[in-house]
């Protein structure tokens, strides 16, 4: 398994990767799922279908991107 400075981004995207990340920071691991669940629901009542559709997107791919972020952060 490669060290966090040396992890791909590519390799951040894998779910074995992404669970160990979530596993060590449980706090961002509900936030994550609140984040997931909540935007398509603010999505919806801001901007309709689109809005929910958009949260949605976005949520997800805040989901996948967190662990590669925050270790490139130091976290």
């Amino acid at each position: 398994m490669p060290s966090d400075i040396d992890l791909s981004f590519t390799d951040s995207l894998r779910h074995v990767q992404r669970r160990e990340f979530y596993e060590h920071h449980k706090l961002l691991a509900v936030t994550m799922i609140l984040i997931v669940l909540l935007l398509p629901l603010v999505g919806l009542l801001v901007n309709g279908l689109f809005g929910a559709v958009s949260g949605a997107l976005i949520s997800f791919a805040a989901y996948y991107l967190t662990p590669y972020v925050a270790r490139k952060l130091g976290a």
